[in-house]
């Protein structure tokens, strides 16, 4: 890649080669140099349009996860509103926002949505996107599975109105559909009524939630044109929503296809030429070595993956004051190559997936977990295949699923836990996401289960940015105290390259609840000693700070990054860690 983030003329030729060979795959050698050629139109079209950038990822990135209507005040359109407060309370902190589904929608808080290339007009418009732009990295969800039933794509299919007549997936008798693996307890087809009678159409999410049929050729050209169209107007991230069952094939398990990973290919293949500083972004709440394999070989995929095992494994190490699978995983963590990343995160829009720690955790602990949610006050939701029903995922906001039964100072000792979770977020090698209800120390919105009859409100509710703003003024409040010390992590975060994402990461032996472990920048010359006690009592690990630090610090001492508290360089140092302390010790 070149200086200004420009393909070279032979990596170029290289992916033109690969599209041609992904289409042939796709959709026959006969066909690919026609829909080649209609995507290099495609391309021509937008590329004016498209803002160069970097296709660069440091220490000093982290993405704040928001809805586009997340503080409203009265009278003014909530994006507006989005840009003021981000404006005054993020800018420094995150370098990314992520702006959840801004679309005309239906059901699902956005992400049923009717029209792609339309701003919802009661959040405001297109140019109040772009403004969000000019003081951060944008990330557009492009939800490529499935449309709302009351799109006007599909309401044509209804018609029986070419070309949407072909976009929609249809199944005629009743073939056995049992290997189909379903990441909602809910029917899986759906009858329609047509101008040609009823059908049966493929519905994976939700009634309102139609699957399109990628193969037709169209469904892509269209994704392709849309994703484009993203790229123009500021998107520097492009997160593929429920990317792992965009293929279905009647006989198969539906998911993680052969066919999937070629079209994900593809359109890196195709951001790659037209917009080579778009990263793109794939969300596969599936087991992890499932998970990783959208890295593809680390060039040709995903250039981000989100890091589902993390929330349920964090969330496990504080409830039972242990390390052990936490840092064994992270132990065995791997990238295919140091142009792609994890997307680490605790909490967001949805709830706490399950399935990524399948074959990490054994059952009896999964089990464990989920009533632990429950007890702090959480939902369940599960998922229906062949295998039966299966918990998917827990419905809690992330600081109440931190709760301590029995605790007297109950909320101060949550916040320990959860600031702490977040420094381990914060410290492993990766890019950061904070969930907005997260930076800013909210609570489960249990009316808006009641309200909606839907467990994922639980972490959804909307605020009031005057109410806000007075608890974030007010320092005995938990909104201030939450925001504060995390602000402080970010800060920190930034500014020590050790935390690069591309830095190595060592784990090094600690006791049964001190998590310890090493980050380096890529260059070699700074370290950061991570330690992090996940217990309500003090924790030990005894290390040779000599060892770590001597060939990169010269006086003699290290400090913690956190407290500022210098220490000793010693060979044989036995550290003791407060309850649910965080060390961050330096070598700078």
């Amino acid at each position: 890649m070149s200086v200004d983030g420009s393909l070279s003329e032979v990596l170029l030729e290289n992916r033109m080669d690969e599209l041609f060979a992904q289409l042939s795959f796709l959709y026959g050698a006969q066909n690919a140099p026609r829909l080649m050629e209609r995507i290099r139109l495609i391309i021509d079209r937008h590329h004016k349009n498209i803002r160069p950038g970097e296709a660069k990822l440091t220490e000093r990135d982290a993405i704040l996860i928001v809805y586009p209507d997340q503080v409203r005040e009265p009278e003014t359109t909530p994006l507006k509103t989005l840009k003021v407060f981000c404006e005054r309370r993020l800018k420094g902190l995150f370098s990314g926002l992520h702006i959840l589904p801004f679309f005309p929608y239906s059901s699902d808080d956005g992400f049923s949505v009717m029209d792609y290339r339309e701003v919802n007009s009661e959040l405001g418009d297109w140019d109040d996107i772009r403004r969000l732009g000019d003081d951060f990295s944008l990330m557009f969800d492009a939800v490529v599975n499935h449309i709302s039933a009351q799109s006007a794509w599909f309401q044509a299919f209804l018609r029986n109105e070419p070309p949407y007549r072909e976009y929609f997936i249809t199944v005629e008798g009743e073939p056995d559909l049992s290997a189909v693996v379903r990441p909602r307890a809910l029917p899986l087809l759906t009858s329609f009524e047509t101008v040609s009678g009823t059908k049966q159409v493929w519905t994976m999410f939700s009634r309102d939630q139609v699957d399109l049929n990628y193969r037709n050729p169209e469904v892509l050209l269209e994704m392709i044109d849309i994703i484009l169209f993203y790229t123009s107007q500021g998107a520097q991230f492009i997160r593929l929503d429920a990317i792992a069952f965009l293929w279905k094939e009647i006989g198969t398990s539906c998911v993680h296809l052969p066919q999937t990973h070629c079209l994900v290919q593809l359109l890196r293949g195709v951001l790659d030429i037209a917009a080579p500083h778009v990263m793109l972004i794939t969300e596969t709440n599936v087991p992890h070595h499932l998970n990783v394999s959208y890295f593809g070989d680390g060039n040709n995929e995903a250039r981000m993956v989100y890091n589902f095992a993390l929330p349920p494994l964090v969330l496990h190490a504080f409830h039972r004051g242990q390390v052990g699978p936490l840092a064994k995983w992270l132990a065995d963590v791997n990238v295919p190559s140091a142009n792609v990343s994890f997307l680490n995160f605790l909490a967001s829009h949805d709830g706490i997936g399950l399935s990524a720690v399948r074959g990490i955790l054994p059952e009896s602990e999964i089990d464990w977990l989920i009533n632990r949610s429950m007890e702090c006050g959480g939902f369940v939701s599960y998922k229906e295949d062949r295998d039966g029903k299966q918990a998917y995922e827990l419905n809690v906001n992330f600081f109440d699923a931190l709760c301590a039964s029995g605790a007297s100072e109950m909320q101060n000792l949550q916040m320990e836990r959860f600031v702490a979770a977040h420094a381990i977020m914060l410290s492993i090698r990766g890019v950061p996401a904070i969930y907005f209800h997260s930076m800013f120390g909210s609570r489960g919105w249990l009316g808006g289960v009641e309200e909606t009859g839907q467990n994922r409100a639980i972490n959804r509710q909307k605020l009031d940015l005057g109410s806000l703003e007075r608890d974030l003024a007010d320092p005995a409040s938990l909104r201030h105290q939450v925001f504060g010390q995390l602000s402080h992590l970010l800060k920190i975060r930034s500014s020590c390259s050790a935390f690069h994402p591309a830095g190595p990461q060592t784990i090094l032996k600690g006791g049964d609840s001190v998590l310890a472990m090493l980050r380096e920048s890529p260059t070699g010359d700074e370290r950061v000693l991570c330690l992090q006690n996940v217990s309500g009592k003090p924790g030990s690990i005894e290390c040779d700070l000599r060892a770590i630090f001597e060939d990169v610090q010269q006086s003699g001492q290290v400090y913690d990054l956190i407290s500022n508290q210098e220490l000793p360089i010693q060979r044989n140092v036995k550290l003791t860690l407060r309850p649910y302390q965080t060390l961050w010790l330096s070598s700078a």
